[in-house]
């Protein structure tokens, strides 16, 4: 199964490396002797569809998922292997076309107008003068 990133980017099958095991959790009798559990294991160094760029854009994007030059995706959500398999490629493809996202741009720090700052105090005073009219005045009186 190709993993398809976008339309400008496919991983072939023989790039992703598949690892099966015995999954905890429910399944009745059928999980003492079915390998449901699904490890799935991209190398991005090794990789030949990757640029030099993107390569170091998933590495620098992707430090806290990187183990060994490789990102690995374990599933064992479902009780087959065919879903859980779908589910990590899935998986895999969300992180990968996140990681490969251009950076947003960065806001360009600028200073309030100063129309701007008189029309924020003028406001401020405003509100102050509703909620002063809306206080009790006491009355005191000499005796």
């Amino acid at each position: 199964m190709n993993l398809i990133i976008n339309p400008g980017l496919v991983i072939p099958s023989n790039e992703l490396h598949w690892r099966f095991s015995r999954s905890s959790g429910s399944g009745g009798q059928n999980i003492n002797k079915t390998d449901t559990r699904v490890e799935l294991s991209f190398n991005i160094e090794d990789s030949r569809v990757l640029t030099p760029s993107q390569k170091h854009k998933l590495n620098k994007q992707l430090k806290s998922h990187i183990i060994k030059k490789s990102i690995s995706i374990i599933t064992q959500d479902h009780r087959t292997q065919y879903k859980n398999r779908k589910l990590a490629l899935v998986r895999l493809g969300i992180i990968i076309n996140k990681a490969l996202e251009p950076l947003p741009k960065r806001r360009k720090v600028t200073k309030p107008t100063n129309s701007s700052q008189k029309r924020r105090l003028n406001s401020k005073k405003k509100h102050g003068k509703k909620k002063q009219s809306r206080q009790r005045t006491t009355i005191v009186e000499d005796f």
